[in-house]
């Protein structure tokens, strides 16, 4: 593998890892959110919330997913 193949390796490394963070502080907020509202929050926005979480988590995953693969 060439430097330039090794450097854009990394380049694209430290933006999925950036990218993973983000969506897992992401998903972290909206579970907080559930707990800091508790019942002041409707059945429906507690399901949204549950959905935007699993939505962040299934694109840290991805991200994540994506780094492992590119280093195998």
């Amino acid at each position: 593998m060439s430097l330039k193949d090794e450097f854009n390796k990394v380049v694209d490394n430290v933006k999925d890892t950036l990218h993973e963070g983000a969506h897992r502080s992401e998903a972290d907020a909206e579970r907080a959110k559930r707990d800091v509202a508790g019942d002041a929050m409707t059945p429906g926005e507690k399901a949204g919330s549950a959905l935007n979480e699993a939505g962040h988590t299934v694109a840290a995953e991805f991200d994540a997913t994506k780094r492992d693969v590119r280093n195998a």
